[in-house]
């Protein structure tokens, strides 16, 4: 018994170092210090008769057996997680590390804002809040939750539907002065257009009489970033199309203008959280998710019906 306890132990001291990164952070997890940490990895090792890690003064690595363990390793410990917590949800509060990996938007416009109340709701929780807006693996990236748009492909994940995002085509009142206001999709090749769709044609759909028609639109300004779009339309350099959560505010403050409105296709995707098969019964996770749900699930970003 006492082996398969030390086993246990130091397949979840190997398991938290590489999610961490950090002999230190993880020490902090496991409440231990750091050199017993250190002293567990190498006990695991020697066990194995394999080194796993690459370690230097500035960065951890997995060498190739590393890999190997920990793809395994770090699931048999999230499966002993869940069945200690299935165990204990009703009596403990919800406590640990959570890793969470979204967009820049969200996280921006969002997240951001709503995130101090989680905190203060569940002051045993810590997070670690990843922004990109490449699409991450949950394993590679060590993410509990990762918030995405659009279709989840990897049937290997659980996803959590929390609201829906609509683009929105839209122009500063200042651009609208200088240039006009376009009254239907043709009109739009006499603007100036700013679009997301780098080194690709830009094509926004229509409803149409013969149904849902995408025209080619002139961008002027390609940028791979909402953000920066956003940015030069609240600028006036143009006109935009970009999902509600990021213009929604601005044009309820008149600082943007909706367009189109009549004829644009909004294109509703489904936002998602997303996590590990399992996972969502770990304490942390299951309020998180059912914080999003709370905060999100009626998209405090959406205009009135008359706007989209």
């Amino acid at each position: 018994m006492g082996t398969n306890t030390e086993a246990v132990g130091d397949m979840r001291a190997f398991v938290r170092v590489v999610e961490r990164q950090s002999f230190s952070a993880a020490a902090e997890d496991l409440s231990l210090t750091p050199s017993a940490v250190s002293r567990l990895v190498a006990r695991l090792e020697d066990r194995l008769g394999a080194r796993l890690l690459y370690r230097t003064t500035r960065r951890l690595s997995l060498t190739s057996e590393g890999e190997l363990y920990f793809a395994r390793a770090r699931q048999i410990v999230s499966d002993i997680d869940e069945a200690e917590a299935e165990v204990a949800r009703s009596r403990a509060a919800p406590r640990g590390h959570l890793h969470v990996n979204t967009s820049n938007a969200f996280a921006t416009h969002q997240l951001a804002p709503v995130l101090p109340a989680f905190l203060v709701r569940y002051p045993d929780i810590t997070v670690e809040l990843s922004v990109t807006d490449r699409v991450v693996d949950l394993v590679e990236d060590y993410a509990d939750v990762t918030i995405r748009a659009g279709r989840i492909p990897d049937t290997t994940l659980s996803a959590r539907k929390i609201a829906e995002v609509a683009r929105v085509i839209c122009a500063a009142p200042s651009y609208l002065a200088q240039y006009g206001t376009p009254r239907g999709p043709a009109d739009l090749a006499k603007h100036v257009c700013i679009s997301l769709a780098v080194g690709e044609a830009t094509r926004w759909p229509f409803r149409t009489a013969r149904g849902i028609e995408q025209y080619d639109i002139p961008a002027r300004v390609t940028s791979d970033n909402g953000e920066v779009a956003l940015r030069l339309a609240l600028d006036g350099a143009g006109i935009v199309r970009l999902g509600d959560l990021l213009v929604g505010e601005p044009i309820r403050r008149g600082m943007l203008v909706p367009l189109l409105a009549d004829v644009h296709h909004a294109e509703p995707i489904a936002l998602s959280a997303v996590y590990l098969a399992g996972r969502h019964r770990t304490p942390k996770v299951r309020v998180f998710l059912d914080f999003l749900i709370e905060k999100f699930s009626r998209a405090p970003w959406r205009l009135d019906a008359t706007s989209q």
